[in-house]
């Protein structure tokens, strides 16, 4: 078994359960490759693991089986980018802080580890959005899985955005912005613009402005099968378009396009870390303050 490792810096207490998934892998026999970022930071941090081969490109991880995201949200992110359209499961450990995406918790590296070995797990597949535009934004890595957004910048003044849906004019957003987010993304950026919640399986875009100046205009659902057109003006010349974690600087002659992507990201998902259970936990629903959650928690080796 091949599997690719990818992460950044990350806490200092954190180490010691790092150094436990590299155990766990190097008694299992798996052919490990290393993100050169993560490679960098474990040998600078005195982290014992063997000599394995580092990558910086996505093209260095297309035959790996497996790839396990280190970190946040924002590493699953980065770690999808790099998997693209080759199907390869992920597996994310929160080594972070909130980890609706990266949400095996990092004190459950070991049980994690071995219910992939056993196959006790199960593919939760995730729809992409994907720009395209007049310019070339973000060359070939025109996708993401959480959201696309183009901002205000460098001016306190808001934007004007003009929207179509399969070519009929929807509204002018007069906001700070506008978000159009996938179901995974509906629990990020969208969701702090006052956005629903929405089920990944859905198949829908949710359109999200960012303080939006008539008070008035609200979220909208829709579906991930049409085309969202938008265009942008301002007292600026310049606006911000970000796609997940990346930003470029935009001008009122850009024009994008906001499409649903042919391809698919797998997350591996076990039975106690099913989306459910993560709204449960990351957003404290049914807990009562005075002592905990209303129903206790299962553990991945149960």
């Amino acid at each position: 078994m091949k599997i690719a490792l990818f992460g950044r810096a990350f806490r200092p207490e954190r180490e010691p359960y790092i150094q436990r998934l590299l155990d766990e892998l190097s008694q299992r026999d798996v052919k490990v490759i290393m993100f050169a970022p993560l490679f960098q930071f474990l040998k600078a941090s005195g982290i014992v693991f063997g000599d394995y081969p580092i990558f910086q490109r996505p093209e260095d991880v297309k035959d790996v089986d497996y790839a396990i995201s280190i970190g946040g949200d924002g590493t699953l992110l980065e770690t999808a980018t790099f998997i693209g359209d080759s199907q390869i499961p992920i597996m994310g450990i929160n080594a972070g802080r909130l980890g609706f995406l990266a949400n095996i918790p990092i004190d459950k590296i070991e049980p994690a580890i071995q219910a992939l070995f056993e196959g006790g797990y199960k593919l939760d597949s995730r729809n992409l959005i994907e720009l395209n535009s007049n310019k070339q934004l973000f060359g070939n890595l025109n996708f993401g899985l959480n959201e696309f957004s183009v901002l205000r910048r460098d001016t306190s003044s808001m934007i004007t955005i003009h929207t179509y849906i399969d070519g009929q004019f929807l509204n002018s957003y007069w906001a700070d912005g506008l978000i159009i987010s996938t179901p995974t993304g509906s629990t990020g950026y969208s969701l702090s613009c006052g956005g629903p919640l929405v089920m990944p399986k859905t198949n829908n875009f949710i359109i999200s402005p960012v303080n939006p100046h008539n008070l008035n205009v609200r979220p909208m659902v829709v579906p991930d099968s049409c085309e969202i057109s938008l265009t942008v003006e301002g007292r600026s010349h310049s606006f911000l378009a970000s796609l997940d974690s990346r930003s470029v600087a935009v001008d009122a002659n850009t024009q994008m396009t906001i499409k649903r992507a042919d391809f698919s990201v797998k997350l591996i998902e076990f039975e106690d870390n099913g989306y459910f259970q993560t709204l449960r936990e990351k957003l404290n629903w049914g807990m009562d303050l005075r002592g905990g959650y209303n129903q206790g928690e299962k553990s991945i080796s149960n």
